[in-house]
């Protein structure tokens, strides 16, 4: 079924792409936005804003991430057709640290405070990785600022990672960090204290990585999208598992590892965070079919 499933979205994607690839051309992420810190729950929260018009769609990156390496290279696509809120969340980029663990209940918490902050009643919402994770926290504790969700490689329970992933955590040294999500931090935050602390933050989360029971995630009435990929960490066969339990949700499998369908750092030297390429082109068509359908 989910091979099925796969094939499917793949064609359709390819003919999107042969419909729109010539109008598309490849842009670095654009330099005219707005940013700003907000006050949030003792943080002070980096925003940017992108694009005009419509239904705001929140970005919200991955573990270990900025906003430009998860999401420089699909920015400039998706704000092509409406407001984009990119935000890094806490520790993270150039956002600060509170005394307290990260969780992903919090992360929600925080991200509908910054809307209250930039007085938006509702929004999209699209996670990637432990941003993914987020956005089911949202649709949970949160309905009501959200009009539809999208989670890409999120999880809802620890079983959802292959065999062995959480030991990769024991004794985790900051030289585990791959160099390209250093390097990311460090270029927008160039401080090691700070970026150590983002780091120790993160691996503390995922040690301690947290179910959420089957009749929360049974509760979202929101619209969702799940999105993976067909090498990704949480994978298809996982992802479909909480399709069942999520009432009337969307479910897409891509090709490609973590991240490989909007370009992210986190997915290799192949699919460069800073380089639109085809793969981008076909996430947004599908993206934009779902939260305009």
């Amino acid at each position: 079924m989910i091979r099925i499933i796969a094939k499917t979205v793949i064609l359709l994607a390819v003919c999107f792409l042969a419909l729109s690839v010539n109008a598309q051309k490849s842009t670095p992420m654009e330099n005219s936005f707005k940013s700003g810190y907000a006050p949030v729950n003792g943080i002070q929260m980096y925003y940017e804003i992108h694009g005009k018009g419509g239904v705001p769609l929140v970005l919200i990156h991955g573990g270990g991430s900025t906003l430009e390496s998860s999401w420089g290279n699909m920015i400039p696509l998706l704000s092509a057709h409406g407001e984009v809120i990119a935000v890094e969340m806490q520790a993270h980029g150039r956002t600060t640290d509170r005394n307290a663990p990260e969780s992903f209940e919090q992360d929600a918490d925080d991200i509908a405070t910054l809307l209250k902050y930039l007085k938006i009643d509702k929004a999209n919402f699209f996670g990637f990785s432990n941003g993914g994770t987020t956005i089911l926290q949202i649709a949970i504790r949160h309905p009501e600022i959200a009009n539809k969700v999208i989670s890409l490689a999120g999880a809802d329970k620890r079983d959802r990672f292959p065999a062995g992933f959480f030991e990769g955590f024991d004794g985790a040294t900051i030289d585990k960090l791959p160099p390209p999500l250093k390097d990311a931090f460090l270029k927008v935050t160039p401080d090691t204290a700070r970026l150590h602390t983002m780091f120790n933050r993160d691996v503390e989360r995922m040690k301690n990585f947290p179910d959420i029971p089957d009749e929360r995630i049974k509760s979202i009435k929101v619209p969702v999208l799940l999105m993976t990929g067909d090498q990704d960490v949480i994978s298809p066969e996982a992802t479909a598992k909480m399709h069942q339990l999520i009432p009337g949700s969307r479910l897409i499998v891509l090709p490609g590892p973590h991240g490989a369908c909007i370009g992210a750092i986190e997915a290799g030297p192949a699919y460069p965070g800073q380089t639109v390429n085809a793969q981008s082109k076909i996430t947004t068509a599908l993206v934009e079919e779902f939260l305009n359908s």
